[in-house]
C-alpha cells in the first residue's frame, strides 16, 4: 500500500512540473527617443528600473540618435548595434527578447522587427520621426543627401535640417547618414515596418492622447502590423514625453501576458 502511494505521488508531481514548467526569463531592451539618452531621471530609464524591479532581464543603452552621437550610424549599422544588445541580454539569461523604444525608439524597434525574426514582442512607446509625413519639408535636404553619394560622398558631412518636438535644427552628418534616416522613401518609414514585421510578432502600441501622431489613430501604425491576438492599441493620459512614464503599469500588464 505504502508502495501505491508513493507512485501516486511521483505521478501527481510529474502532473505539476509538467503542467506549469518554469517561467522563460525575458529579456527587454528599451530605447530612448532622439536628442535624448538613458542617464537618470529620463523617462526610458525610469522605465526600465520599474521593469527590472519586477524581474524582468533591462538592457537601457545609449543609441546612434542621442544627444552626443546624433545619427553616427546609419539604420542598418544601428540595427547591428541592437543584435549585440540582444545578444548581451541572452547572456545574462534571457530566453526570450522584447524590443521596446521611445519615439525615434520606437520607429527602430519597429524597423528591427521588420529585420530580424524570433523575438518575443515589439513596444511602440509614442512613437515618432516621421520623415514620410515631412514630404516636402526636408525635400531639398534629401536631394543634397542623395547627390552627394551619387557623386561618391556619402561619407562626407554635410549640414542638414531636423524637425523634433516642433522646432526645426540643423544636424552635421554623413549624407548617407541622413538619407538613411530621413528619406521619406527610404528605411525609416514606420507603416512599412509594422506591414514587415516577421513572425507576426506581438506589438504593443501604446500613446497619450495629447501626443499630435494618437490624431492618426491605430490604422497609421498598429494596423498595418501582421495580426496577433497579443498585440494591443493603447491610449493613456498625457503626452509624448510622458508616455514611458504614465504607460508603465500598461506596458508591464502587456509584458506579463506574453
Amino acid at each position: 500500500m505504502r508502495m501505491f502511494h508513493v507512485f501516486v505521488l511521483l505521478a501527481f508531481l510529474s502532473a505539476v512540473c509538467f503542467i506549469a514548467p518554469a517561467r522563460a526569463e525575458l529579456g527587454v531592451v528599451i530605447m530612448h527617443g532622439k536628442g535624448s539618452q538613458n542617464g537618470d531621471g529620463a523617462p526610458t530609464k525610469v522605465l526600465a528600473q520599474f521593469l527590472e524591479n519586477k524581474g524582468f532581464i533591462v538592457a537601457a543603452p545609449d543609441m546612434p540618435w542621442q544627444a552626443e552621437r546624433l545619427f553616427d550610424k546609419t539604420l542598418d549599422e544601428s540595427m547591428a548595434e541592437i543584435d549585440a544588445i540582444v545578444a548581451e541580454l541572452k547572456e545574462r539569461g534571457a530566453d526570450r527578447v522584447v524590443i521596446a523604444g521611445h519615439s525615434l525608439g520606437a520607429n527602430a524597434a519597429l524597423a528591427y522587427g521588420a529585420r530580424r525574426g524570433g523575438l518575443a514582442g515589439i513596444v511602440a512607446i509614442a512613437p515618432g520621426h516621421i520623415p514620410e509625413i515631412w514630404g516636402k519639408r526636408f525635400a531639398d535636404d534629401v536631394a543634397t543627401a542623395h547627390a552627394m553619394i551619387d557623386a561618391g560622398k556619402g561619407a562626407e558631412k554635410g549640414n542638414f535640417r531636423d524637425f523634433n518636438q516642433g522646432k526645426e535644427t540643423t544636424l552635421s552628418m554623413p549624407a548617407r547618414n541622413y538619407l538613411s534616416w530621413y528619406d521619406p522613401a527610404g528605411e525609416e518609414v514606420m507603416p512599412e515596418n509594422a506591414a514587415a514585421l516577421k513572425d507576426g510578432v506581438p506589438l504593443l502600441v501604446i500613446v497619450g492622447e495629447d501626443d499630435p501622431l494618437s490624431k492618426r489613430g491605430q490604422a497609421y501604425i498598429f494596423d498595418k502590423a501582421p495580426a496577433n491576438s497579443k498585440s494591443r492599441y493603447i491610449v493613456i493620459d498625457g503626452g509624448h514625453m510622458a508616455t514611458p512614464k504614465k504607460g508603465k503599469i500598461e506596458i508591464l500588464n502587456w509584458l506579463n501576458g506574453l
